[in-house]
């Protein structure tokens, strides 16, 4: 059975939004490593709207070609994109479909493109991660626990 894929582009990254605004993953969740800043268009699609490119900075390991971008700043993008023109749109459900080629990206600020185009130049995700930590500190200890410990 094969994945039904958006993008005509083969897929490529792998790709986490992290819902944490106080964890920022300066290092990889998968290996390790320190991340680095970089700009990708990524393709989102917003409920009861349709899909926009947006050009956003995110953390990228090159390591395992993995994505992760703070929802915290692309809510804040988006937004901005809809904050004058309709307003309606804001806080609407989205998801995250894919990255887009730069190229094309460029083109669409300067031209109008048609979602076919777009499409043509997208890659979909090779597998999408959710990103869960616990926060430092003291925790209570459980009464399992304890139990445990005293047999």
């Amino acid at each position: 059975m094969t994945e039904e894929r958006l993008g005509r582009l083969p897929p490529r990254y792998s790709f986490a939004l992290n819902p944490h605004e106080e964890m920022r993953c300066t290092r990889c969740p998968q290996c390790g490593q320190p991340t680095r800043l970089r700009k990708f268009a990524l393709l989102v699609g917003i409920k009861d709207y349709g899909m926009v490119v947006l050009g956003k900075t995110c953390r990228f390991c090159p390591i395992c070609e993995f994505i992760i971008a703070h929802q915290d700043e692309l809510e804040g993008l988006l937004a901005a994109s809809f904050v004058t023109s309709q307003p309606e749109v804001i806080g609407s459900d989205y998801y995250v479909l894919g990255t887009v080629e730069r190229k094309t990206w460029r083109k669409g600020l300067r031209d109008a493109t048609t979602p076919k185009e777009v499409l043509d130049h997208t890659a979909d995700f090779k597998k999408e991660f959710d990103l869960h930590y616990e926060p430092g500190g003291w925790y209570p200890t459980d009464e399992e626990d304890k139990s445990e410990r005293q047999a």
